[in-house]
């Protein structure tokens, strides 16, 4: 029999629930459970082998179960009920705290780009912590009513697939994704045509197309270079997230951050503030310059316009972390691009010099941080790291007071709040606690949950991920060929009675999966104690070329197939938002045990807190800031090491005793009624203290307010009246970098050796300005705790008034300091630049210390 062909067939949607598309194209799904149970109780089996996807749902369900659905008066009040909820959320006029707060702005005033976006396990375009990060900062924007559009890459192979092999290696898979199946459409210009645009790579022109995902009220942009107009390797560009070699990694970034800006003005849309989330799109800036040259304006104003506008997070600790290239890899990239932009090869090399031993490198992070205007790092310590890290970016200017300040990260309480607890928390908290959840006032009536009810809640979470932990391994074992005596073992995995400890994220070397394992005889004895029985679930993906990683991973399996350990140890493959969801809401303590400080911040704690999983963490990135001696326990010091071994002897050491003394007492000790009252209080202290404070609302208004608005006021300013402002303060900067050779600074009275708490402490300063005029210039006491050749952390800096001038053309300055503590205090005395039209007062760099 001869088949002439194949025909598709897909199920027709009744006219009554015709809206289901809408709300399937929608991600405003992904974080309300009502509208994710409407497709799940049409056919909850199959919502689940489609991984929660709601538009290959569609595509799949029977045409009899849809029409089933439309004459259910029962389904269809739900669906009313949904669609009322949404479009309440998304009325044109709804009242959202960015309205209430700021009133009506353009609505793509914020463009926010990001090399990937996390957002639902549908969409399977993100690696790690960075992307989950960018989808919740893009839902929070939706929720607060930001003006704002999301810029990426829509990879179509993805992250890869993890499978783990009978003797525990890492395997990737790569999947081609069926955009006709995922939540995403084609991006239209002002006119209604498919946006294309284009960027000019070495010796060839690479097109991309757009499509366009609604993060709730928000868009986002995302490229995708697989058109038929490309050559072969270039259709491959943008087919995985974080692959190939340099030349592949700056092809990438070339079209992230030129073709983005790109995207944009095909679209119509002209953006004030420009979010460049790490350093991977710093090339936008690049190409907002050229537009600016090319259309009339001298380069020096226009890197003034461009940063003004500008906002730039770091997210790396690590220096291997940062991407630099080659200066003849950039050579071979750029050399049309440069005398676009009205400069020279030197001068645009210099934008992103970055020295190392083995010669000089064009630094992703120095381009972004010299092309913008406002800088910072995820959390109190990171923010602190980063100062130290590129201090020499800005010379003369004490650690302190580099210009890297810190939001820390949050997580969208949506997203990750389990749906049991979500009903829990809306009986006892106030009717809007959803919109309140920033505020810690929000969170007191979680006193009044009743033990039994929050301990009820968090078993029925712990029996749904050990079920979930099950079927994930027996579907690996079944994979691998196994018989049914493995595959009964499997079925009965983990005890629902047992402490469960969890250990989910990427499996990179400096977070030291394997640390608790470094007494081995110890562990074993922690984990096979019958009368106090402990269990770990590990989960996490590393990158494909990370063979140290792997070994991790590998090293964990064995572990776990030992007789001894079979059930104590599980490793679930295949790290996802399905797999988080289930291990932070499930397990009964978080671990992470990072290398102290290189844990920028985290945040797959801050979900397990949010649900009621206390965290068991080394006191580094956001922990280190959330930890308050009663909603969790910390594992070792902060403080330094002579080297790593020490390090890690001494934080192990630290992890075995505080769970033999302190965390496994607590979860077994049980009142009259069999229940862990203290270990209760543990967790409701977890999500009273955490759930605000680490809440992506508080995140993104933090954003809003100390960096969006001013990056808008100050980006405003520069373009006004023809960028007159943009021009004023390039050229005051071209005269001042000419002319600081001239000027110095002499002490004629400094401070004591001794003095009393109190004291007033004059000092008195000779400035000669040579050819600048003193309005040029800031004379300034600076004091601060004695870090050795520094300020310590937060510098206080009291200005000099100007006095007496001598004829030599100098000019005395005087200014006292009156200590209010007794210690070591540093006192200098400098002189700097100084323009109103500067964002913060070291951007040259140049400072003259007496």
């Amino acid at each position: 029999m001869n088949i002439s062909g194949h025909i598709s067939v897909f199920p027709k949607l009744p006219d009554n629930i015709a809206r289901l598309h809408e709300l399937a194209y929608n991600l405003w799904w992904s974080w309300n459970p009502k509208a994710q149970a409407l497709f799940s109780s049409l056919d909850g089996e199959l919502w689940r082998s489609v991984n929660q996807n709601p538009v290959r749902f569609l595509r799949r369900a029977r045409q009899e179960l849809l029409n089933q659905a439309a004459a259910n008066d029962e389904w269809l009040a739900r669906f009313a009920g949904v669609l009322a909820d949404f479009d309440a959320y998304m009325h044109p006029q709804a009242n959202t705290w960015h309205r209430r707060t700021y009133g009506d702005r353009d609505p793509a005033t914020i463009a926010y780009f990001s090399a990937e976006f996390g957002l639902h396990e549908a969409l399977p375009i993100y690696s790690g912590g960075l992307g989950i990060l960018s989808g919740d900062h893009c839902k929070e924007a939706s929720d607060l009513g930001l003006p704002f559009v999301g810029v990426g890459f829509l990879y179509p192979q993805g992250y890869f697939t993890q499978r783990i092999t009978d003797d525990g290696t890492q395997e990737a898979l790569y999947e081609k994704l069926d955009f006709s199946e995922v939540p995403a459409t084609p991006a239209l210009d002002p006119s209604g045509q498919p946006v294309l645009i284009h960027v000019d790579l070495p010796g060839r022109t690479v097109y991309a197309k757009v499509w366009r995902i609604q993060v709730g009220r928000i868009p986002l942009y995302l490229m995708d270079t697989d058109v038929e107009r490309n050559a072969p390797q270039d259709r491959e560009l943008s087919a995985r997230l974080y692959g190939g070699d340099h030349e592949m990694r700056i092809s990438q970034e070339f079209v992230l951050g030129i073709g983005g800006v790109r995207v944009l003005r095909a679209l119509g849309l002209n953006p004030s503030v420009w979010h460049m989330n790490e350093g991977h799109s710093a090339f936008l800036n690049l190409e907002r310059i050229r537009e600016m040259v090319q259309q009339g304006l001298p380069y020096e104003a226009a890197v003034e316009a461009v940063r003004a506008g500008s906002i730039f997070t770091t997210h790396t600790p690590v220096p291997a972390g940062h991407d630099a290239f080659a200066f003849e890899l950039m050579e071979k990239f750029f050399w049309q691009f440069w005398g676009q932009m009205g400069i020279d090869r030197e001068r645009f090399l210099n934008l992103a010099r970055h020295e190392q031993s083995w010669g000089p490198e064009f630094s992703m992070t120095v381009l972004a941080f010299h092309l913008s205007a406002y800088h910072n790092g995820v959390s109190e310590l990171h923010g602190h790291v980063s100062r130290d890290m590129w201090k020499e970016m800005w010379p003369g200017t004490p650690v302190g007071q580099v210009p890297i300040t810190y939001i820390t990260n949050g997580v969208h309480t949506g997203t990750w709040l389990a749906g049991e607890l979500r009903e829990l928390y809306d009986r006892y908290l106030q009717s809007d606690w959803l919109e309140e959840v920033d505020d810690p006032a929000t969170w007191d009536a979680l006193t009044t949950v009743p033990d039994g009810e929050l301990w009820a809640v968090h078993n029925q979470r712990k029996v749904k991920m050990v079920d979930f932990v099950r079927d994930r391994v027996a579907r690996q074992y079944t994979r691998h060929g196994e018989g049914p005596r493995r595959l009964a073992e499997a079925n009965h995995l983990l005890d629902p009675n047992a402490l469960t400890l969890g250990f989910a994220r990427r499996f990179a070397t400096y977070k030291r999966a394997t640390l608790i394992f470094r007494d081995l005889e110890r562990i074993k004895r922690i984990l096979t104690d019958p009368e106090r029985p402990v269990q770990i679930v590990f989960a996490g993906k590393a990158h494909p070329q990370d063979e140290p990683g792997k070994a991790l991973i590998k090293r964990i399996y064995e572990l776990s197939q030992e007789p001894e350990l079979v059930g104590k140890i599980v490793f679930v493959e295949n790290y996802d938002m399905n797999v988080a969801r289930h291990l932070i809401a499930g397990v009964d303590v978080w671990l992470n045990t990072p290398r102290r400080p290189y844990e920028a911040s985290g945040t797959s704690g801050q979900k397990a807190a949010l649900s009621g999983a206390p965290n068991f963490s080394i006191l580094d990135g956001w922990w280190r800031e959330g930890y308050d001696g009663t909603n969790g326990w910390a594992i070792g010091e902060e403080r330094e090491y002579k080297d790593t071994e020490t390090q890690d002897e001494a934080d192990a050491l630290s992890f075995y005793a505080t769970l033999e003394d302190e965390l496994l007492p607590l979860f077994f000790e049980r009142d009259s009624t069999g229940l862990p009252t203290g270990w209760l209080e543990k967790m409701r202290r977890s999500i009273v203290t955490c759930g605000p404070q680490f809440s992506m609302r508080r995140m993104v208004k933090e954003y809003t307010e100390r960096l969006y608005l001013p990056a808008l006021s100050t980006g405003s300013a520069a373009a006004a009246e023809g960028y007159t402002s943009a021009r004023d303060l390039a050229e005051w900067k071209r005269r001042v970098q000419e002319s600081w050779f001239g000027v110095n600074l002499q002490l004629v009275q400094g401070a004591p050796v001794q003095a009393a708490v109190g004291d007033a402490i004059s000092l008195t300063a000779r400035l000669w300005p040579g050819r600048l005029s003193v309005e040029d210039l800031a004379v300034e006491i600076v004091t601060g705790s004695d870090g050795g050749a520094d300020f310590g952390d937060d510098p206080v800096v009291i200005p000099m008034q100007p006095g007496e001038r001598h004829s030599d053309g100098s000019l005395d300055y005087t200014g006292s300091l009156s200590p209010d503590e007794s210690g070591r205090l540093a006192v200098g005395v400098r002189v700097r630049p100084s323009h109103p039209g500067m964002v913060h007062a070291f951007e040259l760099g140049l400072a003259r210390w007496v």
